[in-house]
């Protein structure tokens, strides 16, 4: 048995890497375990302004072939003929004013190289099968070795290790149940030119979901399609894809890839930490990617959990249970605040009112868009506090 780190992270995406990272910088003695070997494919290509600053600290070089600049959101309704654009530079002042979409397998591997080069052990195609937590340490049993930490760091993604062995995930039956998904090449010249310079996420309302249309670097497109209602087969794409004359416009002529299937949408874990652990990411909290949270609340999670730890290490005070509480506290502005907006997404004519609107206020415009960049810690957003105020708050269980 190896006595070998500080921290052991379990999993080494976005949230496990981005951990790793700030806590080798700080110092302190990292093991991740990943099980599978990088660069592997992932959904999940959007990333929002709100997570730049965290990946400067970690390093990440965003003018890689990964990143595709990213100005804003399209809403559509292609029914009615609606249309509205959301660029981030129009948010609130105080956070960038773009973000990037990312080809996921690239960008997962260089957050989690710069993990290495910051000085954390990485093991690769390595599966964890079992950790075992009492008052003295942290016992981590893997395909290939057994280690030791003071503490761990659940970074399953939606595996949720800790979570789902505990069977402590609450599903949030309100919002989308699956995701079906594909990719194109060689995108044509009419679709780059619709495209454009701006590179903003495409998000097209159905009526019992909605789809994606996400543009990516070396003239590719990942095209998706989530529904709530009724079974999920990867005939929901063909349908979405057919009845959308943007789409048809944008694949017109590429070359498609594999379709995939992606289930388990939308969830909650009744407890994200504990003795000598916490969860990050989406092994926390997992919502529907209508709005592209997911990296973003990774990131910004590892880093809150990256600022409580370090402290608790140095001082020996790793093991109290709720040492983590503050960053739970800290988390779940961000959760309440996209869930109560995937809420009025869709089950209000709230939200679609003030997407559409001709005239619409201008400081809730404002607000509305510094939600959609993640940017959610603070005290001057009209449509934060109206939204809050409003049932959706409440009703996000339903």
């Amino acid at each position: 048995m190896r006595s070998s780190a500080d921290t052991i992270i379990v999993g080494g995406g976005p949230a496990g890497a981005t951990t790793a990272a700030l806590l080798a910088t700080a110092g302190l003695n990292v093991l991740v375990i990943e099980k599978e070997s990088f660069p592997r494919f992932h959904i999940g290509e959007s990333l929002l302004p709100r997570s730049l600053p965290v990946l400067k600290r970690v390093g990440v070089d965003v003018g890689g072939a990964a990143f595709l600049y990213k100005g804003g959101a399209e809403f559509f309704d292609e029914l009615t003929g609606d249309h509205a654009v959301y660029p981030f530079e129009q948010a609130l002042p105080g956070i960038p004013g773009h973000a990037y979409q990312v080809d996921r397998a690239a960008f997962d591997a260089a957050v989690l190289e710069r993990a290495g080069v910051l000085g954390a052990t990485v093991h690769q195609g390595e599966r964890v099968k079992n950790v075992e937590i009492d008052a003295e340490q942290v016992r981590v049993v893997t395909d290939k070795d057994n280690y030791v930490a003071r503490y761990c760091v659940d970074a399953t993604g939606q595996d949720a290790f800790f979570a789902r062995r505990s069977r402590g995930t609450v599903p949030i039956e309100s919002f989308g149940r699956a995701a079906v998904f594909t990719h194109f090449e060689d995108l044509g010249s009419d679709a780059l030119d619709v495209i454009g310079t701006d590179g903003n996420i495409k998000v097209l309302m159905r009526q019992s979901g909605w789809g994606w249309l996400i543009p990516l670097s070396g003239g590719r497109l990942s095209v998706g399609a989530v529904t709530r209602d009724g079974k999920v087969t990867p005939s929901l794409i063909e349908e979405a894809m057919a009845s959308s004359p943007l789409t048809q416009t944008l694949i017109r002529g590429a070359r498609r890839l594999d379709t995939r299937v992606i289930r388990n949408f939308s969830y909650t874990t009744e407890r994200r930490s504990g003795e000598r652990y916490t969860s990050v990411g989406d092994a926390a909290c997992f919502l529907d990617p209508v709005f592209s949270s997911g990296v973003a609340l990774a990131m910004l999670g590892a880093e809150a959990v990256v600022g409580q730890l370090v402290p608790a290490l140095a001082c020996g005070q790793e093991a109290a249970p709720e040492m983590m509480t503050p960053v739970w506290l800290h988390m779940e502005r961000a959760y309440e605040a996209m869930r109560s907006l995937i809420y009025a997404f869709y089950h209000t004519g709230f939200l679609r009112h003030l997407f559409f609107s001709r005239r619409p206020d201008p400081e809730l415009r404002a607000g509305l868009i510094s939600l959609l960049a993640l940017d959610v810690w603070r005290g001057d957003n009209k449509f934060y506090d109206a939204l809050m105020r409003s049932r959706m708050r409440q009703s996000w269980t339903e």
